[in-house]
């Protein structure tokens, strides 16, 4: 049986990393496409020996990009994350690492027309409806991804890809607050449900014992932590109107503490089952957004200037990540207005990756 060739671009978006595809490329069945991402990312096994997946969350992810046909936008970007254990590709979150990719891989492949210094990027984040312009080093018209931009998580440096979100208030639940509340009390513990950028379930550390520097082999040997932890996400998933949420990953719940290093607030992300290894970009904004919200659990922890533009630091476990936000309250309650961030992106390989007819087709 002849194998089916998919040219793809192996890269590094921000703290993740993973393959790039036109969707074009791809069957435009969902059942068959995610049968063939799952084959391309040698899913299901723990190993993943046998495809592009990097065993880790964090590097078991699809970007698939195409030419929009949204007035005013430039290409669509539809996130995959593929589960490493099991045959399920998840398309309810977004990823702004991934994101920071985007740009990059649109230009060379000739979707967006690139200008000299920089190329500005309108995106479509078909997983949280929201609109992103990400702004590409391409001096002389061309992709650099050389710089001297570092981001906390990832080693050396390279150009900045700058990522400028609007419309990050309710892209799955409709509102900033799903639940019509700037906090809860769910299982005995209050949090705050925000949707701004990601939906999130935000938790203060010491309601939970903690103190909010733990690492991730600590929330790995703490099962029953976890499991206290996930039942409260699925409450809460259910209050904020997103049904049973056992089999996504979102919301995700943010394990927020006082700052310790010269930052504004530190979190801990969890993904939702283990600790992101740094931040998610989309949670960032999220956890930034609790920051600066007066009655949110997580305002009372930051330290934030009270102005309507703010530059949040979030102290994560390799490091920080810097969001700049509008934010402000008006008649009809909080809002924000767009948010900004920087990250980096490089890529490592390009060429095709094989899947087989019968993957293809399913038979």
């Amino acid at each position: 049986m002849s194998a089916i060739e998919i040219p793809c671009v192996l890269m590094r978006g921000g703290t993740s990393k993973g393959p790039y595809i036109d969707l074009a490329d791809l069957p435009p069945d969902r059942e068959a496409r995610d049968r063939v991402l799952l084959r391309i990312m040698g899913s299901p096994d723990a190993r993943q020996i046998d495809g592009l997946g990097g065993a880790d969350t964090l590097t078991s992810k699809v970007a698939l990009v195409g030419v929009s046909e949204r007035p005013g936008i430039d290409v669509d970007y539809l996130f995959a994350q593929v589960s490493i254990e099991r045959p399920f590709v998840d398309t309810e979150p977004p990823c702004g690492n991934m994101l920071s990719g985007v740009g990059p891989f649109a230009i060379e492949r000739g979707m967006v027309a690139a200008t000299d210094p920089t190329t500005r990027v309108r995106i479509f984040n078909v997983n949280a409806n929201a609109v992103i312009e990400a702004v590409v080093q391409t001096p002389d018209g061309t992709v650099t991804y050389d710089g001297t931009t570092s981001i906390d998580g990832v080693p050396g440096q390279a150009a900045p890809v700058v990522l400028n979100f609007s419309d990050v208030v309710g892209g799955k639940t409709g509102s900033l607050l799903p639940t019509g509340n700037v906090r809860d009390v769910i299982e005995g513990t209050e949090v705050s449900c925000i949707d701004a950028g990601m939906p999130m379930v935000i938790v203060r550390a010491d309601t939970l014992r903690l103190s909010g520097g733990e690492d991730g082999a600590f929330f790995a040997a703490n099962s029953e932590l976890m499991a206290r932890i996930e039942s409260m996400r699925r409450a809460a998933g259910a209050r904020m109107g997103m049904g049973d949420v056992r089999d996504t990953v979102v919301p995700k719940v943010g394990i927020v503490s006082g700052p310790v290093a010269g930052g504004t607030i530190r979190s801990r992300y969890l993904t939702p089952h283990a600790l992101h290894k740094a931040h998610a970009v989309t949670g960032g904004i999220c956890v930034a957004t609790a920051a600066c919200m007066p009655g949110c659990v997580g305002h009372e922890v930051s330290e934030v200037s009270g102005s309507p533009s703010e530059r949040v630091v979030i102290e994560h476990p390799s490091g920080t990540l810097e969001v700049r936000l509008e934010i402000a309250e008006n008649d009809e309650g909080w809002t924000v207005a767009a948010a900004g961030v920087v990250r980096t992106a490089r890529k490592i390989m390009s060429g095709q990756v094989f899947v087989s007819e019968e993957d293809w087709n399913g038979r």
